[in-house]
């Protein structure tokens, strides 16, 4: 299906702003905006009002970084959890994926990205200060880096390392039932599951 001219502007404004998401293109913005323009005024109403209040209203956990809809998420908030070890993920889509693996019982400590030097990113725009701050605290006895098996994820895992070597807490690694190149928010659930159960020392 070709998107043909335009005959609103406002019709044009709208599908522009959809295909300005990742993964959706031109064609599928258009139909997302006609699926909305055939829906009642309460529903769209509710709709744009739902994004507003995502973008206005969300927080990120001042303990883990993690987003939530309080100042501290569910997971540490939770008593059950064990707090003396830390999962180190790159973003909330890890955090999810491994929460439905129902293997882990400790915390998360969100990155917020990976070091990626071609993409301007540097250890300076991660949450790692906080993380080092943590394993100093003497209250941590694991800390479990779990980000993606690329080369960008293996450099921040270097990286962490390092910095956390000295601090007296054991750094461990994924199995390798993970595949190199992996991403982890892709990984079936058993098999990021049995990973981090099998986990290992991180070797340099």
């Amino acid at each position: 299906m070709n998107v043909p001219a335009f005959p609103s502007k406002l019709l044009e404004n709208a599908v522009n702003e959809f295909a300005s998401l990742p993964g959706i293109g031109r064609k599928t913005a258009f139909r997302l905006v006609m699926n909305l323009l055939r829906r009642n005024e309460p529903e769209v109403t509710r709709f744009g009002e739902t994004l507003i209040r995502l973008r206005s209203e969300i927080r990120y956990c001042i303990e883990c970084h993690n987003i939530s809809d309080n100042d501290i998420c569910t997971v540490c908030s939770d008593p059950a959890r064990d707090k003396s070890t830390i999962c180190v993920v790159e973003n909330i889509q890890d955090v999810m994926a491994i929460e439905n693996t129902r293997q882990f019982r400790g915390i998360y400590h969100v990155l917020g990205g990976i070091i990626s030097p071609v993409d301007g990113i540097g250890p300076a725009d991660l949450n790692i200060h906080s993380l080092i701050a943590k394993a100093g605290s003497g209250t941590l006895q694991e800390v479990i880096l779990a980000l993606s098996t690329t080369m960008e994820g293996d450099t921040t895992n270097f990286y962490l390392y390092r910095k956390l070597s000295g601090s007296g807490v054991a750094v461990t690694t994924l199995a390798r039932g993970v595949s190199l190149g992996d991403e982890l928010e892709y990984i079936d659930e058993l098999t990021l599951g049995r990973s981090l159960l099998n986990r290992t020392p991180f070797t340099p």
